[in-house]
């Protein structure tokens, strides 16, 4: 535990995770998105910026919820992107 200053605040160690996500955009518009390294989540966001808070946001849940069972957190998983063409 850690204490700061004259007013005793107790301070908690926080872990900071990276993911690599995807904004996948939709035809009528918005964003579906999903984590390769968990593939338990998928959101969407009706922009690129509510797309991101959605992502955060479930990632986050994921995560806390891991934590409270004492699962394990999995680390991210770089994705593999190519294109690829066709010729018929």
């Amino acid at each position: 535990m850690r204490f700061s200053g004259s007013d005793r605040t107790l301070k908690t160690m926080q872990h900071t995770y990276d993911y690599t996500v995807y904004f996948d955009p939709q035809p009528d518009g918005g964003f579906n998105v999903v984590v390769p390294a968990i593939p338990e989540i998928c959101t969407f966001g009706e922009n690129l910026v509510r797309a991101r808070e959605m992502a955060e946001d479930a990632i986050r849940c994921y995560i806390e919820s891991a934590q409270k069972h004492g699962e394990r957190i999995p680390r991210d998983i770089e994705a593999t992107k190519e294109k690829i063409t066709i010729a018929v």
